[in-house]
């Protein structure tokens, strides 16, 4: 399947993002809302993943902190190395901006994912929204 990366801003996509986010997160995992919509996706950079009709289908976000978060793949569209491209594209976000590590909290059923994408898990699990997650991150080279 034929799909693009793309950045974007909250302001921009806003209504896209949510869509995503609100699929995978609220509906299919059951995270409150209250706890998926934290306040830090304005001054967050964003990603999307469109496919060949330019239908969003995924996205992924970077936080100035440099925490990725929210990395989503509408369910019919999984398993195509979308996260992975999203990843990818966050990952670069944060190495054009010299960010030299980055991390994220990982459900723990995908922490295979992130290991096989360079990162490591540091820490024990803990839950967020009633999922088990891991904590992991991954230093940057220069680019």
């Amino acid at each position: 399947m034929a799909f693009t990366v793309i950045r974007t801003t909250w302001a921009e996509h806003e209504a896209a993002l949510r869509h995503i986010r609100d699929t995978v997160f609220v509906q299919e995992q059951h995270v409150p809302e209250a706890l998926e919509w934290d306040g830090a996706d304005e001054e967050s950079v964003h990603f999307i993943a469109l496919d060949e009709q330019h239908n969003a289908i995924g996205c992924i976000r970077l936080l100035p902190s440099g925490q990725i978060s929210r990395l989503s793949v509408l369910e019919q569209h999984r398993n195509q190395g979308i996260g992975k491209a999203l990843l990818i594209a966050a990952e670069e976000e944060a190495r054009a901006r010299d960010m030299r590590e980055i991390f994220l909290h990982a459900q723990t059923h995908a922490t295979s994912f992130y290991e096989n994408c360079g990162f490591s898990v540091t820490g024990g699990i803990f839950v967020e929204a009633d999922i088990p997650h891991r904590q992991m991150f991954k230093e940057l080279s220069a680019a």
